[in-house]
């Protein structure tokens, strides 16, 4: 019984088996292109969503007798610009990434294209998140605004 001990944490649960870093045919790397495929789907949904955002802050807007003032404009314009990344880049740019032949091996000139290709499409989801950071910030603070903040 000693081994059966040490195999055991100090709290007394056995230790998680580790993942193995090679993709081997139903491994722990089969589900990626599935699980890519759904964060895509995803965003798409959002994208559809996200149409009601400017609708609902116009009339938010409109209500409040702020549609002039120069933080919610601002706000309009990030969103626009936000909008505009999402989908021009960042949508085809996933829908380009997932239709890669995922079965065979691609040679170093391939690889290399993939991973500058991902690592855009990573650097544009960055600056949505910003955009949209922004907004929030704005529509929170709502500097210069008289209507009670």
């Amino acid at each position: 019984m000693p081994s059966d001990r040490r195999c055991r944490t100090r709290w007394g649960h056995r230790p998680a088996p580790r993942a193995s870093s090679r993709r081997v045919p139903g491994g722990p790397g089969e589900g990626n292109g599935r699980t890519a495929a759904f964060l895509h789907r995803i965003c798409r949904g959002y994208t559809v969503v996200g149409l009601a955002v400017p609708v609902f802050g116009v009339a938010t807007g409109a209500q409040l007798g702020v549609l002039t003032d120069a933080w919610l404009l601002a706000s309009v314009g990030l969103t626009a610009v936000a909008a505009a990344l999402l989908l021009i880049v960042i949508l085809p740019g996933q829908q380009r990434l997932l239709a890669l032949p995922t079965g065979e091996v691609p040679d170093g000139g391939a690889v290399e294209m993939m991973r500058a290709s991902a690592a855009r499409l990573s650097m544009t989801t960055g600056i949505f998140n910003l955009l949209w950071t922004a907004v929030v910030v704005l529509m929170i603070v709502r500097p210069g605004s008289t209507t009670g903040a």
